[in-house]
């Protein structure tokens, strides 16, 4: 079983930047996609990055393009989410997840192993 653990979440004013970390436990994730989404109140958790396992890939959802950046670190079992230009609506509950299917990547219920999240509130 594999456990993840986010963390870097919290309130920042809007334009500011934070990063998000996802330390993975009781097995390396070397072999997973991982990836990164998000739960705002009332609404669906959205698909925002994910990131082969080599991390020679990454894709994001046209939201966060060119503001996020999903990387990771196999040595130390650890993704990351690196995101600048917050604003307002980037407001979320953020999840780390990971999958070892060749399935879709942006799909949530694809994804087999899930954090608690971590909340980012961005304030205008």
């Amino acid at each position: 079983q594999v456990q993840l653990v986010e963390s870097g979440g919290g309130l920042v004013q809007a334009g500011d930047s934070l990063r998000l970390s996802c330390a993975a436990s009781g097995r390396t994730v070397s072999t997973y996609v991982m990836g990164w989404f998000r739960q705002a109140p009332g609404k669906e958790r959205e698909f925002v990055a994910a990131i082969t396992e080599s991390g020679r890939r990454t894709y994001y959802a046209d939201s966060v393009k060119g503001r996020f950046t999903i990387s990771r670190d196999n040595a130390d079992n650890t993704v990351y989410l690196q995101m600048n230009s917050l604003k307002p609506e980037d407001t979320a509950v953020y999840y780390c997840a990971g999958k070892t299917n060749p399935l879709l990547f942006s799909t949530v219920g694809n994804y087999d192993y899930w954090g608690q999240g971590t909340q980012v509130t961005v304030s205008s």
